[in-house]
């Protein structure tokens, strides 16, 4: 017998994963690795004229290599035919070294995935400049879906990181953005691996068991509240990969420490939609950018 919520995922991803890939007007890299790279995407159409709100996109994919920023650039060229300019981010994904006993790919490394989001971020007002100059980067809105919205959500709680953690994750003062939607992310680190999500993918970026109680300060965006950026989520009620709970559990803490996190709860959605121009939930979500951005 059949479970109606998987064929339907299944069904959702299919239409997600069945558009082409778009490729970029522009191409700029912020390191050596050749996963240390930024796409652009040039805003289309009569909504192009001026300068534009930058939109900075990390992609999910549970944090494993197998999953890379191609299967956003869809979402990447529906931005930008909204008018906005686009930054795609790749990042390394993965594990540097082998993990006896893991079950399928291993997620993310310690500490590359994090160092790579963090140096993205501060050499993009530059390479914007340079490779897409129609981009507005006082005007940037950060999101990324799944595990890219973990990474979108503690890209923007830089300066609120803990003593002990990498002195080039810090940042002094707050990110130059206007805030962050963040898509169906891996929100609240606790919650997820209680929920197993994604095969406990959060445990292995951390590096496992071991080190897990060490590292969540500094990684799990629950516990970077309050960062004082405007941030929205936005999630499916049908979610079944990154269940609803997890982004609830996110504006619990948030709450907590005193600040307002917007959440959206799309019904008769799951986890792909958000990512699938095909999908109205996608229009919801450029909506969501548009409200910070304008």
């Amino acid at each position: 017998m059949t479970d109606p919520a998987v064929e339907r995922d299944a069904a959702e991803a299919a239409s997600a994963f069945a558009h082409p890939p778009v490729a970029p007007d522009a191409t700029g890299a912020y390191g050596d690795h050749p996963d240390q790279v930024i796409d652009f995407y040039a805003p289309r159409g009569e909504a192009a004229a001026g300068a534009a709100p930058l939109v900075a996109l990390l992609h999910g994919g549970a944090w494993r290599a197998p999953y890379d920023r191609h299967h956003v650039t869809p979402l990447a060229d529906f931005l930008a035919r909204r008018g906005f300019a686009v930054a795609n981010v790749e990042y390394r994904r993965g594990s540097s070294l082998p993990h006896q006993n893991a079950g399928g790919h291993v997620a993310g490394r310690w500490p590359e995935t994090f160092d790579d989001v963090a140096a993205a971020m501060d050499a993009l007002p530059g390479l914007a400049a340079a490779h897409l100059p129609q981009a507005d980067p006082r005007r940037t809105v950060l999101t990324g879906h799944s595990a890219g919205g973990h990474l979108a959500l503690w890209a923007s709680a830089r300066h609120v990181l803990p003593p002990g953690s990498p002195a080039a994750w810090r940042l002094p003062a707050p990110p130059v953005l206007r805030g962050v939607v963040a898509l169906a992310p891996i929100a609240d680190f606790v919650a997820a691996q209680e929920l197993g999500v994604c095969g406990g993918a959060s445990e292995q970026l951390l590096g496992g068991a071991g080190p897990w109680a060490q590292r969540l300060p500094f990684a799990d965006p629950a516990a970077l509240l309050p960062t004082g950026i405007a941030t929205a989520v936005v999630h499916g009620r049908e979610d079944i990969v990154v269940p609803a709970p997890v982004a609830e559990s996110y504006v619990a803490a948030a709450a907590k420490a005193g600040e307002t996190v917007g959440l959206t709860l799309l019904d008769g959605v799951g986890h792909f939609p958000l990512i699938d121009p095909a999908a109205d939930a996608c229009a919801v979500v450029a909506e969501e950018i548009s409200q910070l951005a304008w």
